[in-house]
């Protein structure tokens, strides 16, 4: 086994671990267990810089798009080229994570899309304007988030116990939703000020402190097994990840539960309308960016008080639990006429989507085998980026047809009735716990 990288990042004794259960109020603030271990304290440290600072380029893309062509088609259209790639090298990605190093290979892609943010702000700078550039760049930058995210998400299982994997995945969601709704309003402050270049500029700075952090990381090499073939990871063991799922239910489950909820429950696709047609008379820009603002605003307050359900065991029926709530939340939603309301109905979408994340992340870091851990991390990855976008096809040409309510609450009780059905049927799911 190549052990070449240890020497330059220290491996570090564990601090003991924190009470099980804490008292007071800090029963039901954030779980911040996996936080008293150095590993994953660097690399969730990491997070909170580039969480902000992609959400800058995230805004910055398209918004330069639109600024060269003037047509919303061409901005959906950047979009898609970067859901290729993503969809792609996040499936091969897993598969390189289970065959080398995955603290080099985070260096290595951390590396390629700090280099991606220097390349669209030397674009910018250069006032190339073109459209053809901006899709290059942005999808080779996916394709290294793809390469990157398998990895990043693998390796939490080799930094903390497997009792402390649900509070570490709420670390991680709520850095990320955070984010979300952080990076757009100040790329929107930032915009007018410094210009779109400046943006990227930022996003590129923020990468190199998670450059840094990862190289503090210590060796996070294949398991014994796998060393003989470590530099294999062609497409016949992508299939070996795909059997794999289909041979441990709870895996398959796990998936399904997502798809679920996000394909048939999403319905961002029709805030649009929404906010025309329903909640015009709030003022069609409010009611806008409520709905948009809402779910990671209850996702982001989810985490913050993860203290009340990380330490469940009964992973199983806390992910069936809460995407049966997150339907019903989308259902309130769809029937709301009040503006506020619907806020109030999405935050508690949001929060159930939180819970659901976390135990959705735990039950593959715990119940896959840590030389498929990478592969799963990849389907993991494909799932979450590609559900949303299904949704938003199967949401507008359901608004389209039987209204945009309709179809919003609609689709909440099909999310309700569909993961009910399959707990039923399936009771691996139901069982299995840590």
């Amino acid at each position: 086994m190549d052990t070449s990288d240890s020497s330059t990042a220290p491996q570090e004794k564990e601090p003991p671990a924190v009470p099980a259960t804490p008292r007071g109020w800090r029963r039901w603030a954030m779980d911040t267990r996996p936080l008293h271990r150095p590993a994953y304290r660097r690399l969730w440290s990491s997070t909170i810089v580039t969480a902000v600072g992609s959400q800058l380029t995230a805004v910055a893309v398209p918004k330069q798009v639109y600024d060269i062509t003037g047509s919303s088609a061409w901005v959906g259209a950047a979009s898609l080229a970067g859901l290729v790639p993503l969809t792609v090298f996040a499936l091969w990605g897993g598969a390189i994570a289970d065959s080398m190093d995955r603290r080099r290979l985070l260096l290595i892609t951390n590396s390629g899309i700090a280099v991606t943010s220097v390349l669209f702000w030397l674009q910018a700078v250069a006032g190339l304007e073109s459209v053809a550039v901006l899709m290059v760049l942005l999808a080779l930058q996916q394709a290294f988030w793809g390469l990157n995210s398998p990895a990043r998400n693998a390796s939490i299982a080799r930094l903390v116990p497997a009792d402390e994997l649900a509070a570490a995945n709420a670390l991680g969601s709520t850095v990320m939703q955070t984010g979300q709704v952080v990076g757009p309003l100040l790329a929107g402050v930032l915009i007018p000020v410094v210009g779109l270049a400046e943006l990227y500029l930022i996003d590129a700075l923020a990468l190199c402190v998670t450059v840094w952090a990862v190289y503090r990381l210590p060796a996070l090499p294949p398991p014994p097994p796998t060393a003989a073939v470590r530099r294999r990871a062609g497409v016949r063991e992508i299939a070996e990840g795909f059997r794999y799922i289909s041979l441990h239910k709870v895996l398959l489950l796990s998936f399904l539960a997502d798809i679920i909820a996000m394909v048939f429950g999403m319905p961002r696709a029709l805030f649009p309308q929404l906010a025309s047609e329903t909640y015009g008379s709030s003022g069609e820009g409010l009611a806008l960016g409520l709905l948009f603002a809402a779910i990671p605003i209850g996702a982001v307050a989810g985490g913050l008080f993860s203290g009340t359900f990380s330490r469940a065991r009964r992973h199983g029926w806390m992910v069936i639990g809460s995407v049966v709530a997150w339907g019903l939340a989308v259902t309130g939603f769809g029937l709301s006429s009040s503006l506020w309301l619907a806020v109030v109905f999405l935050a508690l979408a949001g929060v159930a989507d939180m819970v659901s994340m976390v135990f959705r992340g735990a039950i593959l870091l715990s119940a896959a085998s840590d030389e498929m851990r990478g592969r799963m991390q990849g389907v993991f990855t494909v799932v979450v980026a590609g559900g949303p976008r299904l949704a938003d096809v199967l949401h507008g040409t359901a608004g389209s047809a039987f209204g945009a309510r309709t179809a919003t609450a609609g689709g909440g009780l099909l999310v309700v009735v569909l993961m009910l059905g399959l707990a039923a049927a399936v009771p691996a799911l139901r069982r299995y716990r840590v």
